[in-house]
């Protein structure tokens, strides 16, 4: 501990630091999971391949799934 600073000093000091806390947790952080993820598959070159997997298992054409599976 700093023998130089005062009991007041330090009691500022700990005062703005929590105000500046208290502003940080006031401020609503996005929860939203979906526009966290939203786009961060973009670049990603088998994306389309998984989405065309998808579609073919809710379409109910597994053909697709069989030929890739054979390759």
């Amino acid at each position: 501990m700093a023998t130089n600073t005062s009991l007041e000093e330090r009691v500022t000091e700990l005062e703005a630091a929590i105000a500046q806390l208290q502003k940080q947790v006031a401020t609503p952080q996005p929860m939203d999971w979906l526009q966290q993820i939203t786009g961060s598959f973009k670049d990603e070159p088998a994306f389309e391949e998984v989405l065309a997997y998808g579609r073919a298992i809710r379409q109910g054409n597994e053909s697709l799934l069989e030929t890739s599976d054979e390759s």
